[in-house]
């Protein structure tokens, strides 16, 4: 017996992703539906070799539904998400509404599945934002060993985060710069971005952070130790998926590369691809439509006592947001509701 299993926003980039994956990953579904606004009722989405017509979320009744993958923004999902809990269906959030509720665990199962039995406070588990992800991934076995102090990380991130309205926005930027009769309006970034990057991802905070940065220091440490300091600069670049990052992790004891190396090596959902010479490492263009988070340019930092600097890539549609989520629901199915 099965899971009967609602994926919510499901004509996004990232709803798709969801049904994609779900059927890739053969999780045990006996039932899916697929839910979307009104203005998409009826649109027909994929799920494996099956096509499904979406359902109206706004008139949807989740009893007697397992699971719901939710993939819309936070406002609707505030409206929607404790319907489905009430109902006795679990939620699994790609929003940022609940990440930082003490009631709702915030997971990525490589990291600290067994907060997966923290979701009956209030049915809902909340996935980490895309650029939290992919690093806590290459933090965690690193930490076990050798418990880190202090990370900085940069981040390169790829216009899907944005959506489908900045994937346009870049192609049809690119395109007006070889075609100026070509016009093109900016609608989603603040300036443009074909041939240029970003230091602005989300909005800006009091402080000088920008909420995007303040996420990654929130989640990190709700998700590996709370004890971590970690600082943040969040850059969009031209590229249309994959998130990169640059991380320098300061740690408690010596942690040598190579044994550093070895660590991430054996580590779940990592890829580790490090030679030291031309082509040597990955770039987010290689790493589009794979599950594992890849890792490179792992090496010493001279210039303090215990670090490491090294270079993480995952494709951010993928571990950053639908992955996760159905990683989620494999654990809660494994660790809790035992049907699949």
């Amino acid at each position: 017996m099965g899971y009967r299993v609602v994926v919510v926003g499901a004509t996004g980039n990232v709803g798709r992703e969801m049904l994609s994956i779900l059927a890739e990953r053969q999780f045990p579904v006996d039932e899916i539906a697929a839910l979307a606004s009104r203005r998409s009722l009826g649109t027909e989405v994929s799920f494996g070799d099956t096509t499904l017509k979406t359902q109206d979320l706004d008139t949807f009744d989740f009893s007697g539904w397992d699971i719901a993958l939710f993939a819309i923004g936070s406002d609707a999902t505030k409206k929607y998400a404790p319907v489905a809990a009430k109902a006795g269906c679990v939620v699994i959030d790609n929003s940022s509404l609940y990440r930082y509720d003490p009631d709702v665990p915030l997971i990525v199962p490589e990291c600290n599945a067994d907060a997966i039995h923290g979701y009956s406070k209030k049915n809902i588990i909340a996935n980490p934002n895309c650029s939290t992800a992919q690093m806590v991934v290459a933090l965690k076995p690193l930490h076990d060993r050798a418990n880190i102090k202090r990370v900085v990380v940069s981040t390169y991130q790829s216009v899907s985060g944005s959506g489908k309205e900045a994937i346009d926005e870049l192609w049809d930027q690119t395109k007006a710069v070889y075609n100026p009769t070509d016009d093109y309006q900016r609608k989603v970034y603040p300036k443009d971005i074909a041939f240029n990057v970003i230091p602005h991802i989300d909005v800006f905070l009091e402080d000088g952070q920008t909420k995007e940065e303040w996420k990654m220091v929130a989640e990190t440490k709700k998700i590996v130790d709370p004890a971590i300091k970690v600082t943040a600069t969040c850059v969009r670049v031209p590229v249309f998926v994959g998130h990169s990052e640059a991380i320098n992790i300061e740690f408690e004891d010596f942690l040598d590369e190579d044994e550093a190396r070895d660590i991430l090596r054996e580590a779940p959902g990592i890829m580790v691809i490090d030679k030291r010479e031309d082509g040597g490492y990955v770039t987010p263009k290689e790493c589009v439509g794979d599950f594992a988070t890849f890792i490179s340019r792992i090496r010493q930092d001279p210039t303090i006592d215990n670090g490491i600097n090294l270079w993480c890539v995952s494709d951010n549609l993928r571990k950053g947001a639908a992955l996760n989520a159905v990683q989620i629901a494999e654990t809660l199915g494994r660790e809790v509701l035992k049907k699949g």
